[in-house]
């Protein structure tokens, strides 16, 4: 699609695509290892660790990386993709070993989870998917925030029916409403559990304490946050929460938007069409500052030998074995470029040359820390 080089960088970029075919030269196939020998050798002082490329969110367990499918739908930075095209990018994911698929009912509205639906109908005692719910659909548009117990069981209906499935694997509160007692939703999911129609909890962007009071009454199986090389808000009370709670945490945005592919530079700029032209690290003056990331990124990746994509996931899945990142794509060539990712060694000696370079930068248009500690 050409919307993808829309903004990309002028002839001085290679392109990660191109990158992945020329200096690479392998396939998603071999990064993402599905028997114990098809596992390449890993430094004893790597962090990462995966065998048969997989994790465990709490008791779940799901590859390495998932899939985020929010962007199938269109509405965000791309139109919406053909279902026969997305279909088969999401079945092609399964051939590749990616157990973990991210959507939910706000997406399209509904779209993405019909899309997610069809494409996995056929194995789906094999995959984990994941959905969410808390926003309510007066004709059939997205509006407000909704997590009242009656809309709950309503909303868990309609997604069931969409994703042609009986029960949702993990089944997220999308975003916290200020209106219902978090207990209240988390006791409708207990329920909800208890029916057979959910296998576990989760929430997403909520504070440490709303984190404990929800787990309080029905253990959270996963936390979904924005996480990244550039946005690292959930690094103040969030990702320690989590660790103490043994719940795992699955990162949104993990490659920001794009922004650490090397897609874009300092000049690009996004018409209203696209979301990143509302979102504070995409100004212009906040692109401007923020190449110092991209830098570190391409130096790091150069040195690894991979992409600054791979890379980026990399870094992500490094930080904790409970991190499942679920990067979005539409193209297959970015899906086996993102799975190349699990292979990529970061020891801990050079987890610490990052943190050190990364604390010297200072970011624009990202989170402040105290916000960690708000629903948002």
């Amino acid at each position: 699609m050409n919307s993808d080089r829309k903004h990309e960088r002028g002839s001085g970029l290679v392109a990660r695509r191109d990158l992945l075919v020329a200096g690479l030269g392998f396939t998603a196939a071999s990064f993402f290892p599905t028997s114990a020998g098809a596992q390449s050798a890993q430094n004893p002082t790597t962090i990462l660790k995966s065998p048969k490329g997989k994790r465990k969110l709490g008791s779940l367990e799901v590859s390495a990386l998932g899939l985020g499918c929010m962007s199938m739908a269109g509405g965000f930075y791309d139109p919406r993709q053909d279902k026969g095209e997305m279909v088969r990018l999401i079945r092609t994911a399964v051939d590749r070993g990616v157990t973990f698929f991210d959507t939910a009912e706000v997406y399209g509205p509904f779209v993405s989870e019909e899309y997610v639906g069809e494409a996995l109908a056929p194995m789906r005692n094999q995959v984990v998917i994941a959905s969410k719910f808390g926003f309510e659909f007066p004709n059939g548009q997205r509006g407000g925030r909704n997590s009242r117990p009656e809309h709950i069981r309503q909303a868990i209906e309609g997604s069931l029916r969409r994703l042609k499935t009986d029960w949702i694997d993990l089944y997220y509160l999308h975003r916290v409403d200020p209106n219902v007692p978090v207990e209240d939703v988390a006791g409708t999911v207990k329920d909800l559990i208890k029916a057979g129609k959910v296998k576990h909890f989760g929430v997403s962007e909520a504070a440490p304490q709303t984190i404990r009071r929800a787990h309080a009454v029905q253990p959270i199986t996963a936390l979904q946050t924005e996480y990244s090389l550039i946005e690292r808000v959930a690094e103040n009370g969030i990702l320690s929460t989590c660790e103490e709670l043994g719940i795992g945490f699955v990162p949104w945005g993990p490659v920001h938007r794009g922004f650490l592919t090397g897609r874009f530079d300092a000049n690009s700029r996004f018409d209203r069409s696209d979301r990143r032209s509302a979102v504070p690290s995409f100004t212009p003056d906040a692109l401007k500052a923020n190449m110092a990331i991209l830098d570190l990124v391409r130096d790091w990746a150069k040195r690894k030998g991979v992409t600054p994509a791979q890379f980026s996931l990399a870094w992500l899945l490094a930080q904790k074995p409970w991190i499942v990142p679920i990067p979005g794509t539409t193209k297959l060539s970015h899906l086996e470029e993102n799975l190349g990712a699990v292979t990529v060694d970061l020891s801990s000696n050079e987890l610490s040359q990052i943190r050190a370079a990364l604390s010297k930068i200072k970011v624009q248009g990202v989170r402040a820390p105290e916000s960690a500690q708000t629903d948002q």
